[in-house]
C-alpha cells in the first residue's frame, strides 16, 4: 500500500468536487441554523456596552434570544438524530474468514494489485449483485445485527456478494467480476467523499425516524436536505464508480468481458428459480435449504435450451467459486433461509411450519402436496357455493367443510372430489363465464382468510434495524381471481392424473411443479385449463384426459 497518497489518486476529481458540494449543503444549513444564536449575541453585547439603549431595543433583544434558543433546541434534536440514527443496513449472511480464508485471500490480492484498501469483512446476500456496504456507523457497533459483521470506527466497508455468483461462477470469473467492486475501498477511504457519504446516509436515516408520530417534522427538513444534496450525490457516486472502473483496468479486464455474460445468465435463472421453484415451496411452509446449487441446474438447464447460452457449461469443469468456501453446504442453506425471509417473508428460523425440503423430496413434499390443497380448497368452494357433486344429483349443501381427505364411494348421491364436478360447474355453452366468476371470487376470499389466520398464528416475520422494520420484496404481485381458478383447475386435473393415470409430480428447474406422463413433462396442459376457465369450454380438456387415460369420474385423494 503506497499510503493515503494512493487514495486520493483513485478519487476522480469530479467526485471529490461533488462530495464537498454535498458538504456545503450540510455547512449552509448549521450557518442557518446559528444565524439567530449570532444575531442575538450581537444584540445582547450592544446592550451591555449601551450602543442600543431605550426602546424598543430590549423587547428585541428578549425576542431574538427566545428565537435563537428555540432555533438552537430544534437544530440539536434535528442534528443528534441525523448523528444517532441507524442507517438502514442490507440483511446478509456473514462470513467470517475462518469459513472463507480463500475468498479472503483472493480479495485480499485484489486490494493489493489495485492498491486500495482491502474491504473489512464480507457478507453473502442472496441476490445476483455485489458492492461495498459501511457498516461503520456506532449504532451497528453497539447492537449485534444479524445483517452482517461489526466494522470499527474509519474501516473499510464490508463487500457484499451475491450467493449464487459463488456456485455458478468459476474462480477466475469472480475474481473478474468483483475487481471493480473492490476498486471501490479507494474513493471510499477519502475523507470528503466518506463524510458525504455519512451525512447522506444519516439523512436517510432521519427520514425513517421521521416516520415515528409525532416526529414528522424531522422527516421533512431530512427531505429538503436530500432533495438539495440529490443531484451531486448522484454525480458523486457516478464518479467513484468511473474512478473505481478505471483502477480495476489492469485486472483480469479480458476475462471481465466473458464473466458479466455470466452474471447476466444467473440473473436471469436466479429469477426463474425463485419465482417458479421456491415461491411455490415458501407458500406451502417449505423453504428449498439449496438454493444456490439449485442455481446450477436451472442455469444449466437454461444453457440446454437457449442457443444464446451454448457453450457456458463447458466452463463447469473448472473450479468453482464455492469452493473458496470451508462449508458450502451451510452456507447455501443460511442463504436460502434468508432468501425466503426477503422475498417471501418467512420465519427467520426453521420450525414445525417452516421446514427445509431437499431438491429430492420436492416432487413428493412441494409439488404433490400443493396440488392436493388447492384441489381441496377448491371443493371447499363448490361446496360453499352449493355446487352438486355429480351434474344432475343434489347439491351436497351450503357452506360445508373441505372435502374427505380420502376418496369416498360412489353413490347415495355423493361422488366424492372429482375432477368430473369441476368440469361440469365450469362447462358454459354461451361462453360467459359466469360460474367461473363466482368460484374465482370464492376462491381469492377463501386464500385471504387462510392467509391472514396463518399470519396471525406465527411470530411477525419482518427483518429488524433495532426497532425499526425494513419492508419485505415480494417477487410477484397478487395473482388475480382468474389466475387463482386456473391454479386450482390445473392442480386438480394433475391430481386426477396421478391418481388414476399413473402420471407422477416433478420439478422443472426453469418452470417449477410440472406434471410428468411415462416420465415426459406434460407442457400442453395450460391453454386446455384457460380455455375451460375463460371460455367455459371442457372439450380440449376432455380430449386431453381421454388421451392420456385419466378418469374424471373417479375421486382424488386430497390432503
Amino acid at each position: 500500500m503506497s499510503g493515503t497518497g494512493s487514495i486520493v489518486e483513485v478519487s476522480a476529481p469530479s467526485a471529490r468536487s461533488r462530495a464537498l458540494a454535498v458538504l456545503r449543503v450540510r455547512s449552509t444549513a448549521l450557518a442557518l441554523g446559528l444565524l439567530p444564536a449570532a444575531l442575538a449575541v450581537v444584540l445582547v453585547s450592544a446592550r451591555m456596552t449601551g450602543r442600543l439603549a431605550g426602546d424598543p431595543w430590549p423587547v428585541v433583544t428578549l425576542a431574538v434570544c427566545a428565537v435563537a434558543a428555540l432555533v438552537l433546541l430544534v437544530g440539536g434534536i434535528f442534528a443528534a438524530v441525523v448523528l444517532r440514527a441507524r442507517p438502514a443496513v442490507t440483511p446478509t449472511v456473514p462470513l467470517p474468514e475462518g469459513s472463507a480464508p480463500d475468498l479472503y485471500r483472493l480479495v485480499r490480492d485484489l486490494a493489493d494489485r489495485m492498491d486500495v484498501p482491502a474491504p473489512s469483512a464480507i457478507a453473502l446476500t442472496p441476490d445476483c449483485d455485489s458492492w461495498l456496504e459501511d457498516r461503520s456507523h456506532t449504532a451497528h457497533r453497539k447492537n449485534a445485527i444479524s445483517s452482517g459483521p461489526e466494522t470499527e470506527p474509519g474501516a473499510a466497508p464490508v463487500l457484499v456478494i451475491g450467493s449464487p455468483f459463488l456456485w455458478w461462477m468459476r474462480v477466475a470469473e469472480l475474481r473478474a467480476v468483483l475487481a471493480p467492486v473492490v476498486a471501490g475501498t479507494g474513493p471510499s477511504a477519502h475523507p470528503d467523499i466518506a463524510d458525504a457519504r455519512g451525512f447522506i446516509r444519516g439523512l436517510d436515516a432521519a427520514v425513517d425516524v421521521g416516520n415515528r408520530r409525532g416526529l414528522g417534522w424531522i422527516a421533512a427538513g431530512a427531505r429538503l436536505l436530500l432533495r438539495l444534496c440529490r443531484v451531486d450525490a448522484a454525480e458523486m457516486e457516478r464518479g467513484v464508480a468511473a474512478a473505481a472502473s478505471d483502477r480495476a483496468q489492469g485486472v483480469d479486464y479480458g476475462l471481465r468481458i466473458v464473466a458479466q455474460e455470466q452474471v447476466g445468465l444467473a440473473y436471469a435463472g436466479w429469477d426463474r428459480l425463485l419465482t417458479r421453484v421456491a415461491l411455490p415451496a415458501w407458500r406451502m411452509g417449505r423453504w428449498p435449504a439449496h438454493l444456490d446449487a439449485g442455481v446450477v441446474s436451472a442455469l444449466t438447464e437454461l444453457s440446454r435450451r437457449d442457443r444464446l447460452a451454448d457453450g457456458f457449461t463447458s466452463r463447469l469443469g473448472e473450479r468453482p467459486a464455492c469452493d473458496l468456501l470451508e462449508r458450502p453446504g451451510a452456507v447455501d442453506e443460511a442463504a436460502s433461509l434468508l432468501a425466503a425471509r426477503l422475498f417471501h417473508g418467512g420465519p427467520a428460523e426453521a420450525g414445525p411450519d417452516w421446514s427445509p425440503v431437499d431438491w429430492a423430496a420436492y416432487p413428493e413434499e412441494v409439488v404433490d402436496r400443493k396440488w392436493r390443497t388447492e384441489a381441496a380448497r377448491l371443493h371447499a368452494a363448490l361446496d360453499a357455493l352449493a355446487v352438486p357433486a355429480l351434474p344432475g344429483t343434489a347439491a351436497v349443501g351450503a357452506p360445508a367443510s373441505p372435502a374427505p381427505a380420502s376418496p369416498a364411494p360412489a353413490g347415495d348421491g355423493f361422488a366424492g372430489p372429482t375432477l368430473e364436478r369441476v368440469l361440469g360447474h365450469l362447462a358454459d355453452p354461451s361462453g360467459s363465464g359466469a360460474a367461473g366468476e363466482a368460484l374465482a371470487g370464492r376462491l381469492s376470499g377463501d386464500l385471504a382468510r387462510e392467509e391472514r389466520a396463518a399470519g396471525a398464528a406465527r411470530p411477525r416475520t419482518a427483518k429488524e434495524h433495532g426497532g425499526d422494520c425494513v419492508p419485505l420484496f415480494p417477487l410477484q404481485p397478487p395473482r388475480t381471481g382468474r389466475d387463482l381458478l386456473a391454479d386450482h383447475v390445473t392442480a386438480m386435473v394433475c391430481c386426477a392424473a396421478v391418481d388414476s393415470a399413473g402420471a407422477a409430480p416433478g420439478l422443472d428447474w426453469l418452470d417449477g411443479p410440472v406434471l410428468l406422463v411415462d416420465g415426459a413433462r406434460c407442457s400442453d396442459l395450460a391453454p386446455l385449463v384457460l380455455c375451460l376457465v375463460e371460455d367455459g369450454d371442457p372439450e380440449p380438456l376432455r380430449g386431453w384426459l381421454a388421451e392420456f387415460g385419466v378418469r374424471p369420474e373417479k375421486p382424488v385423494r386430497l390432503v
